[in-house]
């Protein structure tokens, strides 16, 4: 029989637009990812906290294992698993799959952060030892990794079972590895119970907090009260993660939820890549105090509010326009004439580039039907949601001081992350929208850093 030479043009597709390395990759990440998060746990209760020290010292097996740790974790997720299905807060549906339906989520992510909050308080009312995890972090991380691959395994066999229709894009190429890797289901589902929806913002997001709220813990047993410092790296992330819950309903739009299969590269990064190592300011700051002046920590408070003045507003009007591109909200007055000061400042010349029109709400026509967003804080940088994030996580670490590069890890890392998936969204916009995104790239030429990248 001959083969049907749409399909072939379609295998051929994704054959050639692999992510993350193809095939290579999907073996490599799996590996060293796992032993990087051990390494810099490790590293950050150590007295030097050197990054360059090799061979790095191998954990013994009584620091990687704990029976309270396998207890801790399933016991998290089955709490916030019980929280997902209680009739919490409402529910939204997500954009149109391919089939033209359009799934429903809960949106109580915020309502499992306060009752989280609430127990915990509890907890140090009853004088629970939250001060442990610091001695809990590697087992814990341990558990967390052995449940990714375990979940991942289970994820890419359910795969199998289910209509073409419910398959990534670009995780169904035939290579098993890449597949487990990338993901080969959309939206794994158990009745209206989303896996992938869950494990993005809910026991992994929320344990970063709790782990945070350990280390500080921690230090007030050691010292007898919070360091300045300590103080801030709490509230900085805690703000992060109550944002990114209370404006939980964003989260469907974006790539994770309407592109990416959801196998090992999302699991492992949800549940022991985000609580465990995005966090490492806290644990670091337990072995290694740092004294900070009161000018020093005012610019490193208005340094992360301007980072999430950017980023909330960014993240606010794109959401907005791609659900109703006639909200008010979207062509903001305000939105314009805090970009334009953006622009000012930015701007060698110290004038308003003159192909970015402030005034008023623009947009550029697709092939596909849809409007491209110029306006605002999209006609600022292609990615401006991406400038402010960079400028939170460079506010996170500066409380960690300049001795170690440790504490500066997770801003590295996100650079280049964000710079990563700054160009997966090009070259899948190009193919998407055409002409229309190359007019777009000429009308705002920056993808990230306002004339410099």
């Amino acid at each position: 029989m001959r083969p049907n030479s749409q399909a072939l043009k379609h295998r051929s597709l994704h054959e050639t637009e692999r992510e993350f390395g193809g095939t290579l990759g999907a073996v490599c990440i799996p590996v060293l990812l796992p032993l990087t998060v051990l390494f810099l746990i490790s590293v950050s209760r150590s007295p030097g906290a050197s990054l360059l020290q090799w061979p790095p010292a191998v954990p013994s097996t009584d620091q990687l294992w704990d029976p309270v740790a396998p207890v801790l974790l399933l016991g998290w997720i089955a709490l916030h698993g019980l929280l997902y299905a209680m009739p919490l807060g409402k529910v939204s549906q997500g954009l149109a799959l391919r089939d033209g339906t359009r799934l429903k989520y809960p949106i109580n992510g915020f309502h499992g952060l306060c009752v989280s909050g609430v127990l915990l308080m509890l907890l140090l009312a009853l004088g629970a030892p939250l001060g442990s995890l610091f001695e809990l972090l590697l087992p814990l991380a341990v558990c967390a990794i052995a449940l990714s691959f375990l979940f991942s395994i289970y994820l890419y066999i359910r795969s199998f079972w289910v209509p073409s229709h419910a398959l990534a894009l670009g995780g169904n190429t035939g290579n098993p590895l890449y597949d487990f890797f990338i993901g080969r289901e959309l939206n794994p589902r158990i009745g209206n119970f989303d896996f992938k929806y869950f494990c993005e913002l809910r026991p992994g997001l929320i344990g970063w907090v709790v782990i945070n709220l350990g280390m500080m813990m921690k230090e007030v047993e050691l010292r007898g009260s919070p360091s300045l410092a300590m103080m801030l790296v709490n509230s900085f992330q805690l703000l992060y993660v109550a944002d990114a819950l209370w404006n939980e309903e964003a989260v469907l739009t974006t790539m994770d939820i309407v592109h990416d299969g959801f196998g090992f590269m999302l699991v492992f990064g949800d549940l022991a890549w985000v609580p465990f190592t995005y966090g490492l300011q806290a644990s670091f700051l337990v072995e290694h105090p740092q004294a900070l002046s009161s000018l020093g920590s005012l610019t490193i408070i208005a340094l992360n509010g301007i980072g999430y003045y950017i980023f909330r507003k960014s993240n606010s009007q794109k959401n907005q326009f791609r659900r109703d591109p006639t909200h008010p909200s979207v062509a903001s007055q305000s939105s314009f004439k805090t970009v334009a000061l953006f622009k000012l400042v930015f701007s060698e010349s110290r004038q308003i580039l003159p192909h970015c029109t402030l005034s008023r709400l623009e947009t550029i026509a697709t092939a596909t039907g849809k409007r491209l967003l110029v306006s605002g804080w999209w006609g600022l940088v292609r990615h401006p949601n991406y400038l402010g994030d960079l400028l939170m996580a460079l506010a996170w670490s500066l409380p960690c001081g300049f001795s170690h590069l440790l504490p500066y890890f997770y801003v590295i890392y996100f650079t280049v992350l964000l710079i990563h998936r700054e160009d997966r969204d090009e070259r899948q916009c190009r193919a998407k929208y055409g002409l229309a995104w190359d007019t777009y790239c000429r009308r705002v030429p920056y993808r990230i850093f306002p004339y410099i990248y």
